[in-house]
Formats: structure tokens, sequence, C-alpha cells
């Protein structure tokens, strides 16, 4: 019970700080409208839910016998990152009247978090400080 607090304290500054998740809901939610961007949000809890069951069962164990794999994903990961800030960058202004796009799907979503930096690092977080050591 004394770890609540930190762990409720944790829980919320993971999820209310900016990250790629926030951003990119704000930015749907503001586009298409909340009903649109529902799938969107339930794509990223199912995602980020898994992501930390899968670091949970094993996932941590292996970035720990292979280094290599937590640089591997890293290096992936800041690597996606910049190819989106090119994206963003190169991109054309929005038409006025024209296809407004889409939001992302529940399966685009969910995906998502597995190249997703910071769900990253607060999955690996918060299984090595509230998970319980195994005796």
């Amino acid at each position: 019970m004394e770890w609540l607090a930190a762990l409720v304290v944790f829980a919320f500054v993971s999820s209310a700080t900016p990250g790629p998740n926030t951003l990119m809901l704000l930015a749907s939610g503001a586009n298409f409208g909340v009903r649109r961007s529902l799938p969107h949000m339930a794509g990223i809890t199912l995602g980020f839910t898994a992501m930390v069951f899968a670091v949970g069962i094993g996932l941590r164990q292996v970035f720990v016998t292979f280094p290599v794999a937590h640089t591997a994903m890293t290096v992936l990961s800041v690597a996606y990152l910049l190819f989106l800030a090119y994206r963003i960058a190169r991109a054309a202004p929005p038409r006025q009247g024209g296809d407004a796009g889409r939001p992302l799907t529940f399966v685009q979503a969910a995906t998502f978090q597995w190249v997703n930096p910071k769900a990253w690092a607060i999955a690996l977080a918060a299984m090595s400080i509230y998970a319980p050591v195994p005796t």
C-alpha cells in the first residue's frame, strides 16, 4: 500500500505529459471530432496495455539479456520520429474544403504503440519499478 501514491503520481505524469499519443489525439479530436476519434483512443489504450503486458512477461528480460535489442529499439524509435517530423515539415498546407483525411484506425493506433518511444519508456519504467520481484 505504501507505493500506491507513487504509482498514482507516476501514472498521472506519464499519461498527462505531452507525447505522440496526446498530440495525435488532440489533432484527431480537433479535425474529426470525438466520436470519429474513439477507435484511435481505444487503439492507444489496448495497444499500450498489450505492450505493458508483453514487457511484464519477459520483454524486459530480453532487453537485459540482449542490450543490443534495446539499442535497436531506441534507434528505430528515433528514426521513426525523425521520419514523422520530416513528413510534417514537408507536408502541404491543408486545403480549404478538400478531403480532410481520416483519423487513425484502432489497429493503426494500437500498432503505433510499439514504435512510440515514450510508451516504451513508460512500460519499461513501470515494470522495473512497480512489478513485484519474483522470489
